[in-house]
């Protein structure tokens, strides 16, 4: 893999439910932590234009024909305003990741979609397009779900991009702002 590649790291910002829409934030990065520029949108709470949304941002990016992976936390914006990984990937011709801290609980998940959502078979089945694989970090194992890319190449991204802990740089710098965004001051663990 050639040093120096460009990811980005998107993540959504701080929220409660009483509020329609929450910022989302898309840090690209050159491996392994040089940060070249910053991005913004925004989705519904709860809605189902986080695809859209994504698309529109990165597609309307200069730094769009440079990006080599897209790096998501988790697969779903502004709760659960569920990304559809794979049209994601099938509109911009670039792979993709999900990352989280801890494994998906889909008895859990889908509990909740079924207590407040009409429309939850639909998420829930693509929150199970992009299944978590556990990947070993210096840290601790994070879970990382793919699209258009091979198992070696995210263990090679991930020792890149993560400069510190279990996540990669992209995604806790994007965390940072977005929850700066939303509440004035970054907090929570990224």
């Amino acid at each position: 893999m050639k040093p120096h590649i460009r990811v980005i790291g998107i993540d959504d910002g701080s929220f409660s439910f009483e509020e329609i829409k929450t910022p989302v934030v898309g840090v690209v990065m050159r491996l392994p932590g040089y940060i070249e520029g910053v991005m913004t949108t925004e989705v519904d709470i709860d809605g189902n234009n986080s695809t859209k949304r994504l698309i529109k941002m990165l597609k309307k990016s200069r730094y769009l024909d440079q990006l080599k992976l897209i790096m998501l936390d988790g697969v779903a914006l502004g709760g659960f305003n569920v990304i559809d990984v794979h049209k994601l990937h099938e509109a911009l011709a670039i792979p993709i990741i999900t990352v989280t801290r801890d494994k998906p609980d889909y008895a859990e998940i889908e509990k909740a979609l079924r207590k407040y959502f009409d429309d939850w078979e639909p998420r829930l089945a693509m929150m199970h397009k992009v299944e978590p694989k556990e990947f070993q970090t210096d840290h601790s194992p994070i879970w990382v779900g793919s699209v258009g890319i091979e198992h070696y190449e995210i263990v090679e991204i991930l020792k890149l991009a993560t400069v510190q802990g279990a996540l990669p740089e992209a995604l806790r710098i994007a965390h940072l702002i977005a929850s700066a965004i939303s509440r004035g001051e970054s907090r929570g663990r990224a």
